[in-house]
């Protein structure tokens, strides 16, 4: 059912939303094109090549040039090399290995006499889930090839995000780069799950930390990417009684791990156990008390079990760390919202969506403390831009009903009814008997 039928006189309320749509789009014209992207950043992308000492292939990835003019790749890719050498533009180049951190598998070689423009360096804070990504390789290979997809998820790591992305990646693409719509590397491809077309890159904060991690871990050593690739199977599989004895098994390997202690946690919450969930996220910021997701997810325990100040706090350090982080601020405006302050609840989902105006689900919250304050014309507006962003969202829906049957709008209130039947039927008898039959 189109909007127009349902709001009717609603519509009027509609040149706040226009504005903020325009913007939006004002935004997104200045990306540039896929094309674009691949002949700025192909640029900068090599194939590597590790040879045995009797010259013989052992394995091939990828790699970007870097202004200081080593080349970036993942450490798996040549770490059993005697030998390495870079192909750029049909020449074969000699490389040597210029730095190492054997434990977040973030290595750069030094070839000789490679004249390649550098690659431009962005980085993974604020970046956004939805955002268009373009991963650059070598797949089997073969010539460089771009992918596009989207940022799917992203884990806090330390020093920046682990970055899951849709845009396909195949073996022999390790090392290469994961670049934002602008041309600049955000990432390195690190791997994939087969199957899911579930793909990660590392953080490019991992390439400038390189120099002061320079030997950090040795080539023996399993590098945290490969605890988190299993580990990102299990939560994909939901399988939080593996992921729980995972998680126990890279603690005992790594007791330091900020990132294995909040997995862990991470299992236990999913599980139902909140009080180990809890205890593991306390270990964790013991460990890292700047590790930002930790206090996230502490706040959202606390949330959960009605601990609303307790809640707010945990969100409050969490953007202490990172105050351009649109969740954090969208998760301490709920907390405040049902700690009864709802002015300040607003403030928040406010600097949530100054951050990132695209998140419907703040837009619905938004609308529901303008309605908590009384403020109609605010929470209409609120709504309407919630669904404009995602018609399917379920909870806008419903609490537009509501907002109907407060005001007596009978008719559209079954209009939302049959709008929840059509999206989610389970849904749709909850609002029959909460909201229609009263």
């Amino acid at each position: 059912m189109a909007l127009k039928t349902i709001f009717g006189g609603v519509m009027k309320n509609l040149r706040c939303l226009t504005l903020i749509i325009v913007l939006l789009l004002a935004v997104e014209a200045t990306a540039k094109t896929a094309t674009e992207v691949f002949d700025i950043a192909s640029k900068s992308t090599v194939v590597v090549v590790a040879y045995d000492d009797k010259d013989n292939p052992l394995g091939f990835g990828s790699g970007v040039v870097l202004p200081d003019g080593s080349i970036a790749t993942n450490c798996h890719v040549i770490k059993s090399g005697s030998k390495l050498a870079v192909f750029y533009q049909g020449q074969e180049y000699p490389a040597t290995i210029h730095l190492a951190d054997w434990k977040r598998d973030v290595c750069t070689i030094k070839p000789k006499a490679i004249k390649a423009p550098p690659v431009s360096l962005g980085t993974t804070k604020g970046l956004k889930v939805g955002a268009r990504v373009y991963a650059i390789g070598a797949p089997e290979g073969l010539e460089l090839s771009l992918s596009e997809g989207i940022v799917s998820s992203l884990r806090e790591v330390d020093g920046g995000q682990y970055i899951q992305t849709t845009a396909p990646i195949s073996p022999g693409s390790s090392g290469g780069g994961l670049f934002d719509e602008n041309g600049k590397l955000i990432g390195l491809i690190s791997f994939y799950i087969e199957g899911q077309n579930l793909n990660f890159a590392i953080p490019v904060e991992w390439v400038h930390d390189l120099p002061a991690r320079h030997g950090k871990g040795s080539p023996s050593e399993k590098p945290v990417t490969e605890w988190i690739e299993k580990a990102e199977a299990m939560i994909i599989n939901e399988e939080w009684e593996n992921l729980k004895t995972y998680s126990k098994q890279w603690i005992e390997a790594e007791p330091d791990s900020a990132i294995a202690l909040v997995t862990l946690g991470f299992a236990h919450n999913e599980s139902g156990e909140t009080s180990k969930g809890m205890e593991a996220y306390r270990s964790a910021l013991l460990v890292d008390p700047e590790f930002a997701v930790a206090w996230n997810n502490l706040g959202t325990i606390y949330e959960n079990l009605g601990l609303h100040l307790s809640a707010v706090d945990s969100f409050q350090r969490a953007i202490s760390i990172e105050p351009d982080n649109a969740v954090n601020w969208h998760n301490l405006g709920v907390s405040l919202r049902n700690a009864g302050q709802n002015a300040k609840a607003i403030e928040a989902f406010h600097k949530a969506l100054s951050i990132d105006p695209k998140i419907a689900f703040t837009w619905n919250h938004l609308a529901v403390a303008y309605h908590n304050a009384g403020e109609d014309e605010k929470f209409y507006n609120s709504i309407l831009t919630a669904l404009q962003l995602d018609p399917e969202l379920v909870e806008a829906w419903y609490n537009l009903g509501i907002c109907f049957k407060e005001s007596d709008q009978k008719e559209r209130v079954m209009d939302v009814y049959n709008v929840l039947k059509s999206l989610h039927p389970e849904t749709a008898k909850e609002f029959f008997k909460k909201v229609v039959l009263p």
